[in-house]
C-alpha cells in the first residue's frame, strides 16, 4: 500500500474519502490543520470528534500546527464579498501546512477530504492542492468525492458522529445562515402556495 497523507477539515467528511482510497490502495494518514474553524469551541468539537473516529478506526492522525494569527491576518481581510478568493486563500493555507507535513514525515502521495462536500470550491481547491503538492515535490491525489456525499452523511448520523452545519470560518457560517434563511422561505412560500 502507497501511504498517503490525507487532509481532513472533519470526520464525516473523512468515511468516505479514507475507504475509497483504501481501495484504491493507498493507507492514509489524517492531518489536521484547519486555523479557519471558528469560534474556538467549535474548531475544539471538530477536532474532538476526529480523534475519536480516527482512534476507533485505528487510522493515524496528525496535528499539525495552526496559524490562527497568519489565518486573520491574510484570508480574513479578504471578507465575505469575495468568496472564491477567500476560500483560495484558506485552501493555500491549510494545504500548504499539510504538504509540509508531508514532506517532513516522508509522504509522497497527499490528498484533502474538503473534495466532498458540495459546498466546497471543488475546482478552485484541488488547483491549489495539485499547484502547493508539485511545489513540495507531492503527488496530488484529486478524486471527486462529492457523489458519495449523501453516503457520508449517513454513515455519519449512523455512527453518531457531530456534524457541523458550515465549513467553518465566520464568513461560511454567515453564509450558510442566509441560505438556510432563504431555503425556509422558499419552502414556506411553497406551502402558502400550495405547491408540494
Amino acid at each position: 500500500m502507497t501511504r498517503l497523507l490525507l487532509h481532513a477539515c472533519c470526520a464525516p467528511c473523512s468515511l468516505e474519502p479514507v475507504r475509497l482510497l483504501t481501495d484504491e490502495g493507498f493507507e492514509p494518514t489524517i492531518c489536521w490543520t484547519n486555523p479557519n474553524i471558528q469560534p474556538a469551541d467549535e474548531h475544539d468539537r471538530r477536532l474532538a470528534e476526529l480523534r475519536r473516529w480516527c482512534a476507533a478506526e485505528g487510522i493515524p492522525l496528525i496535528e499539525a500546527a495552526e496559524d490562527t494569527a497568519r489565518w486573520e491576518a491574510t484570508v480574513a481581510p479578504i471578507g465575505a464579498l469575495r468568496r472564491e478568493m477567500r476560500c483560495r486563500a484558506c485552501y493555500a493555507l491549510r494545504l500548504a501546512e499539510a504538504c509540509r507535513v508531508a514532506v517532513d514525515e516522508g509522504f509522497t502521495h497527499i490528498a484533502t477530504t474538503l473534495a466532498v462536500s458540495p459546498y466546497q470550491l471543488f475546482d478552485t481547491c484541488n488547483d491549489v492542492l495539485e499547484r502547493l503538492a508539485r511545489a513540495h515535490g507531492l503527488i496530488p491525489v484529486v478524486r471527486d468525492f462529492r457523489p458519495w456525499y449523501p453516503e457520508a452523511t449517513r454513515r455519519s448520523r449512523e455512527l453518531g458522529m457531530y456534524r457541523q452545519n458550515y465549513c467553518g470560518c465566520r464568513f461560511s457560517a454567515a453564509e450558510a445562515a442566509l441560505d438556510r434563511a432563504r431555503l425556509r422561505d422558499e419552502r414556506r412560500a411553497q406551502h402558502q402556495r400550495g405547491d408540494t
